[in-house]
C-alpha cells in the first residue's frame, strides 16, 4: 500500500508545478557536465532559432536550406543552412549565419555557389539523419541538436519543439551518441518517456517546477535545457524513485536536496 501511494503521489507530481518560496540549498554544485551539455542545448537552440529568422528575412528557397547545423566557434555560434550532396560525403552550405553580439543578432552572408564541408558539418548532418532514422516519437514537431561528444564522436539530442506560446514540453526526448564520420549509433539515451505540457495558470505566478524520473536517478541534460528555455526561466525539482531530490536553479546548476521524509 506505501508503495502504491509513493507511485500515486510521483504520478501527481509529474505534472504539477510549485507555487511556494523555495530557498536556495546550501549544498555545492553537482553534476557539471549535465549542467555544461543543458547550457550547450538552450545556446544551440537559440542560435538556431534566432538565425533561421535572420536568414528566413532573405526569403531562400527552400530546396537550398533543408537542414540548418549549428557550431560554436571562440567567436561564438554559427549556423549553417544547407543539404548533403548526392555522394553524401559534402554538406553544401548556402547560408552562414553568424552570432553579433548576442545571441538574437546574426548576420547572415549567402554563399553562391554553395560551399562544400567535409568536416563538422558533414558528420553532424550525417549523425542527424543516423539519429533520425532510428527515432520513434509522436506526431508532432521535434527539434534536433548536434553538440561534440568525447573522442570526436557527436551528441544528437531529439526534442519536443515547442508548439505553443507559454507552454514549454518536457520529456519524450531521446540523447544518441553517434561516431565521429556521423555513420554509427554508439549509444542511444532516452532521457524522459512522457511530454508534459502543462499550460500556465490565470492570475497565478509559478515559483517552481516539479517532475519526476522513472527513466534514471539523475537530472539529464534536457532538464537543464527546459529550465533555461522557459521565459523567464524557471527552476525545476526533479524527483527519483528512491525519492531523492534535484533542484535546477534558474542558471542551470544542479544540488541535490536530499530525500523526501
Amino acid at each position: 500500500m506505501r508503495k502504491q501511494l509513493l507511485s500515486a503521489v510521483l504520478a501527481l507530481l509529474s505534472s504539477c508545478v510549485c507555487f511556494a518560496w523555495k530557498s536556495k540549498p546550501d549544498s555545492q554544485p553537482i553534476l557539471p557536465e549535465v549542467t555544461e551539455r543543458g547550457r550547450l542545448l538552450y545556446e544551440y537552440d537559440q542560435a538556431a532559432w534566432h538565425a533561421t529568422d535572420a536568414v528566413q528575412a532573405l526569403h531562400p528557397p527552400r530546396e537550398s536550406v533543408g537542414r540548418y547545423i549549428a557550431h560554436k566557434s571562440d567567436a561564438g555560434w554559427v549556423v549553417a543552412f544547407g543539404h548533403l550532396n548526392e555522394a553524401r560525403d559534402k554538406f553544401l552550405i548556402a547560408y552562414e549565419a553568424d552570432q553579433g553580439s548576442t545571441l538574437k543578432q546574426f548576420t547572415v552572408k549567402k554563399l553562391d555557389p554553395p560551399e562544400g564541408d567535409t568536416a563538422f558539418y558533414l558528420a553532424a548532418a550525417k549523425a542527424i539523419d543516423t539519429a533520425l532514422h532510428d527515432f520513434r516519437g509522436e506526431n508532432r514537431p521535434y527539434n534536433v541538436a548536434v553538440l561534440p561528444a568525447p573522442s570526436n564522436q557527436l551528441f544528437v539530442y531529439v526534442l519536443p519543439a515547442q508548439t505553443k506560446t507559454g507552454i514549454y514540453p518536457l520529456g519524450g526526448d531521446v540523447r544518441y551518441l553517434i561516431s565521429a564520420d556521423g555513420s554509427s549509433i554508439f549509444e542511444k539515451r532516452q532521457m524522459h518517456k512522457a511530454i508534459l505540457e502543462t499550460p500556465p495558470q490565470a492570475n497565478v505566478t509559478p515559483v517552481e517546477g516539479v517532475h519526476t524520473h522513472f527513466l534514471s536517478d539523475v537530472p539529464e541534460d534536457s532538464d537543464v535545457f527546459h529550465v533555461l528555455s522557459q521565459e523567464p526561466p524557471l527552476p525545476e525539482l526533479i524527483i527519483n524513485v528512491k525519492k531523492e531530490q534535484y533542484e535546477i536553479l534558474t542558471d542551470g546548476t544542479i544540488y541535490d536536496r536530499g530525500k523526501l521524509k
